[in-house]
């Protein structure tokens, strides 16, 4: 009995991960904050930069192809999945009916089917594989608090995300194929720099009790601890990291 624990936690370790958009912000530095010398983590983009797997999750076929593209790099074998590519682009409702509903597709392709997608692939892998698995999926502050006029979709899209974490949770408990979300408010990365300069960062800095937004080492130390760490029992927990600018 020991000696079959024993092979099965050694069989379980979590040491191959995959992290899409992990270019720059909050993904560059989840993907930083894997120890090299204990994990192999992959990051994704959607130019390829150096070292990144390239796909367009724009194109939905790209993403089943980022997946085997990931496996062959790594072994035939993913652990974890990390779910952080998204877009954040404004699509006010005085936009034509066309383009209002194209910008509305394109976020939901980009930051919700994407991620299913994936989500998908990695339950299978880990049923096929007989192993735990662990997904984390890098949701928003919106999907609980809503967001801006101009982002309607995004918000949408944030909370079919934790939707679709806890139903990923329940479905696969008993498998051990865990399911994590985190929820951060404003990061400092590039796509929230330049939203709170067109908001005027000030006024929005008021609205944090904290004072201000969150760094990306923050929310990668979350994503890590859910990806590594976490006990069974948080499967579908939802953390929240916004500065107590929204509490549940």
């Amino acid at each position: 009995m020991i000696l079959t624990l024993f092979v099965r936690n050694m069989t379980d370790a979590k040491t191959h991960i995959l992290v899409t958009g992990a270019s720059r912000g909050i993904g560059r530095a989840i993907l930083d904050g894997f120890d090299p010398g204990k994990t192999k983590a992959l990051g994704h983009s959607t130019s390829g930069e150096t070292g990144l797997l390239k796909a367009d999750f724009a194109v939905p076929e790209e993403v089943p192809q980022l997946w085997q593209d990931a496996l062959a790099r790594l072994d035939g074998r993913i652990d974890v999945l990390i779910n952080n590519a998204g877009i954040f682009d404004p699509n006010p409702i005085t936009d034509s009916d066309a383009d209002w509903l194209e910008s509305w597709s394109r976020t939901m392709q980009v930051n919700l089917t994407a991620s299913a997608q994936l989500c998908r692939l990695a339950v299978q892998h880990f049923q096929d594989r007989g192993t735990t698995g662990r997904i984390v999926n890098i949701a928003s502050r919106a999907a609980y608090r809503g967001d801006s006029p101009e982002h309607w979709h995004y918000a949408a899209s944030k909370g079919g995300m934790v939707a679709m974490t806890k139903t990923i949770a329940r479905a696969y408990a008993s498998e051990e194929i865990l399911a994590f979300a985190i929820c951060p408010g404003f990061t400092m990365t590039g796509m929230a720099e330049d939203y709170l300069e067109s908001r005027g960062g000030d006024k929005l800095l008021k609205d944090i009790p904290l004072g201000r937004v969150a760094q990306p080492e923050e929310i990668a130390s979350m994503a890590k601890y859910c990806a590594l760490d976490a006990p069974p029992s948080m499967t579908g927990a939802v953390l929240d990291a916004n500065g107590a600018s929204f509490v549940r």
